[in-house]
């Protein structure tokens, strides 16, 4: 598994559910739980992650997590 967001970056084979236990990790150490965060079954060969639907005051708190690093 790629260690840092450059390697999955570069790295198109990337498993979804790899990247989504990764992201989930990482918002959780954010303090943000993001409910349908999941690998979409869709279209297996796309790769695609669900992100889901979340609350404002979420996506707000993502946004903030983004701007300045991890929360905590």
């Amino acid at each position: 598994m790629p260690t840092n967001t450059a390697d999955w970056r570069n790295a198109p084979d990337t498993d979804p559910h790899e990247a989504v236990e990764a992201l989930r990790a990482a918002l959780d150490r954010a303090g943000i739980v993001l409910p349908s965060l999941g690998a979409d079954f869709a279209n297996p060969d796309l790769k695609l992650v669900e992100l889901g639907r979340v609350r404002a005051d979420v996506a707000v708190c993502l946004a903030q997590a983004l701007q300045s690093g991890d929360r905590e």
